[in-house]
């Protein structure tokens, strides 16, 4: 059985617990990934949603080995069995514990934001996460929900290996499993989009099922059209969550996304400030990172043009069904390539694209399928880059313009180099976009 996300996941889970909403249970996620798949089972089970935070007591010499686990309240399991094994003294167990209840205690007051937990006296407490593979932290999580007082414990997850599935079902009030495949190697492999969930998503459906059943997931509340926009945002792109930055100001026609390539990226002071530019202007913009931050120092992602170029796609998408205004791109770097390469992917609505210091010769023989208007800024001073834009201009069908910033050299470090570069991107989105809306 192959999940979708972890929405769909969630949605087919909740049909296999149907039989316990007249229990009136309480649906505890286990964070992270667990929380999204247990926002769906306690939608359809019409039931209260909490989290659940456990915290695995490792050896001090073999952190994987967990003698124990504590949880919220001063529940405490230990194995004595491992303890004793392990030869470890109060010494080790008072050290691991007093880390461990530091993190728990900072994770429960993120993730609930203020919020009480919920109560478990006398009630069924469904434990719920993405797929376990050895089970240990689920298996942790119900001792858990049993110390804080739940009469019955039910653990559901979407996948497990047979192996542990039999082990937890023997060990439980009852286990609830979609699938338990033979050949599983990691739950990831059971879904075509397993990218990470981050705290900010956590908190957000946390807050949601607080609210009440009219809580809609994933759809933050539609601003007032007076009303500035500004949010950091977790896009799937590809299937890779990549995190951003969105402001859009109130009356907003276009919003330009920022396409980051090699040495750059959302946190830039030098695409910071263009953006801001850009929203004093009325445009509202997207910071994004295209890579991964495991994937920024592998130099063949930075050039994989293709790779990026697909994720800008897919944001871009994800950003059309939320903004009824034209979209720009500005690419620094590779970024440049990607967003040209974007631009001129089939059936691209992209109003204008600007390259400041970009490589738009890395988009090849696509540079002549580009349609939307394009500038491409480089600094006076930096004549290789000159050369490879004079190159890429001549393969361009479109409307577009080389514009040289005299004295600049490749990051336009010079005093007033880069405000140059914001006026000339501003006036050039101001010109293609907004005069299409």
């Amino acid at each position: 059985m192959l999940f979708t996300d972890r929405v769909d996941a969630g949605t087919r889970l909740a049909e296999a617990l149907r039989h316990l909403e007249g229990e009136d249970p309480v649906v505890l996620g286990l964070p992270r990934g667990g929380v999204p798949v247990a926002f769906q089972v306690a939608r359809a089970l019409h039931a209260p949603l909490d989290v659940i935070v456990v915290r695995k007591l490792g050896v001090p010499y073999q952190r994987e080995l967990g003698f124990g686990a504590i949880g919220e309240g001063g529940v405490r399991v230990i194995s004595d069995d491992i303890v004793r094994r392990g030869r470890l003294d109060e010494s080790d167990l008072a050290s691991v514990e007093h880390a461990e209840a530091a993190e728990l205690a900072r994770q429960a007051e993120r993730f609930r934001a203020g919020r009480q937990r919920l109560p478990l006296d006398g009630r069924t407490a469904i434990v719920v996460d993405d797929g376990v593979a050895t089970g240990a932290t689920a298996a942790a999580a119900c001792e858990v929900a049993r110390a804080q007082g739940a009469a019955r414990v039910v653990l559901a997850v979407p996948v497990a290996p047979p192996d542990a599935a039999e082990r937890l079902r023997s060990a439980l009030d009852e286990f609830v499993c979609l699938s338990t495949p033979f050949a599983f190697s990691a739950v990831g492999e059971w879904y075509r989009d397993f990218s990470q969930t981050p705290d900010d998503e956590v908190v957000s459906l946390l807050a949601q099922a607080a609210e009440g059943p009219g809580a809609d997931a994933g759809t933050p509340e539609e601003p007032a059209a007076d009303e500035d926009v500004e949010q950091e945002v977790a896009i799937d792109a590809a299937g890779v969550r990549l995190t951003g930055d969105l402001m859009v100001p109130a009356g907003a026609g276009a919003v330009v996304m920022f396409a980051h390539g090699s040495g750059s990226s959302r946190h830039s002071p030098r695409n910071r400030l263009v953006a801001a530019a850009l929203n004093d202007a009325g445009l509202g913009t997207l910071l994004f990172d295209l890579l991964t931050p495991a994937e920024e120092n592998n130099r063949a992602k930075v050039f994989d043009i293709e790779t990026l170029a697909g994720r800008l796609a897919d944001a871009t998408g994800w950003l059309r069904g939320r903004t009824a205004g034209q979209i720009g791109y500005f690419g620094a770097s590779t970024g440049a390539a990607a967003a040209l390469r974007a631009a001129a992917g089939s059936g691209a609505d992209v109003g204008a694209v600007v390259s400041r210091g970009g490589r738009p010769d890395l988009a090849g023989p696509h540079l002549s399928g580009v349609r939307a208007p394009t500038l491409l800024i480089v600094g006076g001073n930096d004549t290789m880059v000159i050369e490879l834009n004079r190159a890429a201009q001549t393969a361009l069908r479109c409307e577009n313009q080389l514009e040289i910033v005299p004295g600049a050299t490749h990051l336009f470090e010079e005093p007033g180099a880069l405000q140059q570069v914001a006026d000339l991107a501003r006036d050039w989105f101001l010109t293609h976009l907004v005069k299409q809306v």
